[in-house]
């Protein structure tokens, strides 16, 4: 498949992909988004554009990655099926399409219980494996949902989450077939701190023959603070953070935590760049972009290739 995606390119050409990834503002200030974006420039090969995440209303995901094709980056357009029944989505991928995103990342998304409109009703009119699923027939069957023809299909690459720690945790793997089997090109992951959880993710990813279908990058998040680390650790579903890892935090003392959490994440990524079936890393420097520039120098992974 050839979206003219640059990630796709930086994949296809067997690198190792460092991706990144951008929060939109609370308001419709443009510069945030254009400030945040310079941290990023020349530094990740792509960068993932939230919808609405945690279920707090933000500036939509199409325009803030409008603005980051301004500013010469290359967004990953994420969609969530809370939202939008099969109509919208669908024509929102058309126009974003339009406008020259090239990637998609497609996500059932945190329900509505959770964040700043818990009264707001909840669409999942279709889930992520089905939403997977309409956009590669869109783009290789040049077909709508309902089965009428589509002119000019949208030649996305097309991307999926994956939670290796999610219960039942044995299911894992099988989800992520499921994904794969659906029409993901590419997988980026949920934040990782269990490392002898996510090894055995990957031994079974790759036995089962799924690294070979589809390009799998790890996400990394490097820890602020002992309050972040425990936080994810007691209250993010799904999250899997190993009591070693805060004591570690905790052990670094005053004011070099998050320094220790910066070095945990540079060694999480040179285990990545050996770990079979690992095509790369998704950077979530969470409201910590700034950071961004030192942590990709720090890992080796500069200059980015250019295609």
């Amino acid at each position: 498949m050839k979206s003219g995606s640059n990630l796709e390119k930086v994949l296809e050409a067997g690198h190792f992909a460092f991706t990144g990834e951008l929060g939109p503002p609370r308001g419709t200030n443009a510069e945030e988004v254009r400030k945040k974006a310079q941290f990023l420039k020349g530094n990740v090969d792509s960068v993932n554009i939230t919808d609405n995440q945690t279920a707090v209303v933000r500036m939509s995901s199409w325009a803030a990655s409008l603005i980051l094709i301004s500013e010469g980056l290359e967004p990953n357009f994420q969609m969530v099926c809370r939202d939008r029944n099969r109509l919208a989505m669908q024509s929102d991928i058309l126009g974003a399409y339009a406008h020259g995103i090239k990637n998609m990342l497609c996500l059932s998304g945190d329900h509505q219980k959770f964040g700043d409109h818990p009264q707001g009703l909840g669409v999942f009119d279709i889930d992520s494996m089905q939403l997977i699923n309409m956009v590669k027939e869109m783009r290789d069957e040049g077909k709508f949902l309902g089965g009428a023809d589509i002119e000019d299909p949208p030649k996305i690459f097309i991307g999926a989450a994956s939670n290796p720690f999610a219960e039942p945790v044995d299911f894992r793997v099988h989800r992520l077939a499921k994904k794969i089997a659906a029409g993901a090109d590419f997988i980026q992951t949920q934040c990782i701190y269990n490392m002898d959880r996510f090894r055995i993710f990957m031994k079974q990813a790759v036995d089962m023959g799924l690294t070979e279908k589809c390009y799998i990058l790890a996400g990394v998040t490097p820890m602020k603070s002992v309050g972040m680390a425990r936080y994810m650790a007691n209250s993010v579903p799904g999250m899997d953070v190993p009591d070693s890892l805060i004591k570690r935090l905790k052990d670094a003392g005053k004011g070099k935590i998050a320094e220790e959490g910066i070095k945990f994440a540079l060694e999480q990524i040179e285990e990545f760049k050996e770990m079979e079936g690992v095509a790369g890393v998704h950077l979530m420097a969470i409201e910590w972009e700034h950071k961004v520039p030192e942590i990709a120098e720090r890992a080796g992974v500069l200059p980015r290739p250019t295609f």
